[in-house]
């Protein structure tokens, strides 16, 4: 498997995009923040990362919530400072260690999200681009059976349009149906559904006459149940796209394509989950939705652009990816250029240890990898507590408003009043309390979307991977020693003191905790039970009581080298005017 390709670019420049269809971004002004040498904590792709165990580490956004959730619209540089005082640092998520003894140097990564520009590398070696909007042929024979032009009237056409895009002040269209009759209601309440995403559907008589109103369904039916259209055999079930956003992560711009399409967001697979505050190219595919459905959406949706359209008849999986090509500007470098030099020259011909980004531990005061820790102890009030709880740093009024409410009364209907948008994880939560009572929180908890609940025992395994390495290298440094682990044909094998010798550091896996891997011989290797045994859990009985929660575990190297670093400097003048 291929590495991913980092192309860390220290220096200033323009916006960069790669969808000159969207509109003019938004310059983000957020609070500069240091990144001290080289960007050896990005991480790259996992050696081995089996579905639902783990994801490249590029971009894995480790508390991924819907729109409008925890953590969500601290748009302002002085709201950002302030939530991240509160935030974590590299030593409490186990980022201890840096690969070359050099000095390095200091800049400001991800100044503006378009400083951060992510493509996926698929696995066939391909470098994913979004490069056209249009619909395959198939696809729109296959929709509508009668053309958009002889369904509605042009003047029809634009109050839909504007109702799509909560334009329109009425709330709703009505269409009359001069002739009624089934086939001709059915064809309209289609047309609707299938050329405007978002919209839903009824029939209404009034002084005898039939009309087809159309209004907005999204939080009254945006998860119900997808209604069952005829699909073509000779077409593959699944339509593949490439997803292009700016600076949204993917489980939130999963959650709003499916709010817009009226389906649950697991109808959704992708490879690998891409940073929030970025610009992101990636592959989704769906079930059983239409490329045409899909391309109406680029009409309504901000900071997301849909396109290169296809059917096949598989799903992709976590992981299967080959890596992620980067290219990344780092402002304001403070260092020599011999520093400059010396520091991207280890990441070219070095590389970096391979450790789990922040952005896998949360934002907030409240780390993900706790609440993942209390999942797997079966510590649901726990649980419970650390999601709803007030917490230090900037967060929406109305999330400080809810925390306030559910600590002072527990009352998560009183709770959930608060909350004007209930998508969000402490929304999605609040309603499970609500419906099934402070005595079911297992059944409660499971209305967040089964992703969203994985990523905290995730995160729970990435600290723990952390920490393990950063005890590795200290003890051994950057060789391969008797006790290591490395993979043959993806299974792992301990390496005696000869084939020491014959191995280098990249050759080097080291476990995510789980019930079915082995783990280093070495002392570091014991390190895993103390570690485990202090926060009460056993490693030899990894798998819980709810299935979705045991943990299989993983392999993953410590040291990647990524291949076609390059990298320049440029100086450049601020204009004060």
């Amino acid at each position: 498997m291929a590495d991913a390709e980092p192309m860390l670019v220290p220096a200033p420049g323009g916006e960069k995009r790669a969808c000159p269809a969207l509109e003019e971004e938004e310059v983000d002004h957020s609070t500069k923040r240091p990144r001290v040498q080289k960007d050896e904590k990005n991480g790259g792709p996992s050696h081995k990362l089996p579905q639902d165990e783990g994801e490249e580490p590029e971009g894995e956004e480790t508390e991924p919530l819907e729109e409008d959730g925890e953590g969500e619209g601290l748009g302002s540089g002085e709201a950002f400072a302030e939530m991240m005082k509160h935030g974590l640092t590299e030593l409490d998520v186990g980022i201890l260690k840096f690969v070359s003894e050099h000095q390095g140097f200091s800049g400001i990564l991800k100044e503006r999200y378009s400083d951060f520009v992510v493509h996926e590398i698929n696995k066939e070696g391909k470098t994913v681009l979004l490069d056209d909007l249009s619909v395959p042929e198939e696809a729109e024979e296959a929709t509508v059976e009668q053309p958009e032009s002889q369904v509605f009237t042009e003047e029809q056409k634009q109050q839909l349009e504007q109702l799509q895009l909560f334009k329109n002040k009425e709330g709703d269209v009505s269409i009359e149906v001069a002739d009624d009759t089934k086939e001709k209601r059915t064809l309209v309440h289609k047309a609707v559904k299938t050329l405007y995403p978002g919209l839903e559907t009824k029939t209404e008589e009034r002084e005898g006459k039939k009309f087809i109103v159309a209004y907005h369904a999204a939080g009254q039916k945006a998860l119900a149940a997808p209604r069952k259209h005829s699909w073509p055999k000779s077409r593959g079930a699944f339509c593949h796209f490439v997803l292009y956003k700016e600076n949204r992560d993917t489980m939130e711009a999963i959650n709003v394509l499916s709010k817009f399409l009226r389906m649950r967001p697991n109808v959704f697979s992708y490879m690998g989950t891409k940073d929030k505050r970025a610009i992101t190219v990636q592959e989704i595919a769906v079930l059983k939705i239409t490329a045409e459905r899909l391309s109406h959406l680029n009409k309504c949706l901000n900071n997301f652009k849909l396109g290169n359209f296809c059917y096949k008849k598989h799903p992709l999986k976590l992981g299967e990816l080959q890596g992620n090509h980067f290219t990344v500007v780092i402002r304001n470098i403070t260092g020599t250029e011999e520093q400059v030099q010396q520091a991207m020259s280890s990441l070219r011909e070095t590389g970096f240890i391979n450790y789990y980004g922040m952005q896998r531990f949360g934002t907030t005061a409240v780390p993900t990898h706790q609440v993942g820790k209390a999942i797997l102890q079966d510590n649901w009030k726990e649980v419970i507590d650390l999601i709803l709880k007030p917490r230090p740093g900037a967060e929406k009024g109305y999330l400080v408003k809810c925390r306030e409410e559910w600590a002072q009364s527990q009352d998560p209907e009183a709770a959930l009043q608060k909350l004007p948008v209930k998508r969000c994880v402490e929304g999605q939560l609040l309603r499970g309390l609500s419906m099934y009572g402070k005595k079911n929180i297992i059944t409660a908890f499971a209305m967040i979307p089964r992703n969203n609940r994985l990523m905290y025992i995730h995160s729970y395994q990435s600290f723990m991977w952390n920490t393990m390495v950063s005890r590795r290298i200290e003890a051994f440094g950057l060789k391969a020693v008797e006790g290591d682990l490395v993979l043959r044909g993806g299974t792992a094998f301990v390496l005696s003191a000869a084939e020491a010798e014959t191995h280098s550091i990249q050759d080097v896996v080291m476990p995510l905790p789980g019930f079915d891997v082995i783990y280093p011989t070495h002392h570091v290797g014991k390190g895993y039970r103390e570690m485990l045994s202090a926060d009460n859990l056993d490693i030899d009985n990894m798998r819980h009581r709810v299935r979705d929660y045991s943990l299989a575990g993983a392999y993953r190297r410590i040291l990647i080298k990524p291949s076609d670093v390059s990298w320049s400097v440029t100086l450049y003048h601020l204009g004060i005017s």
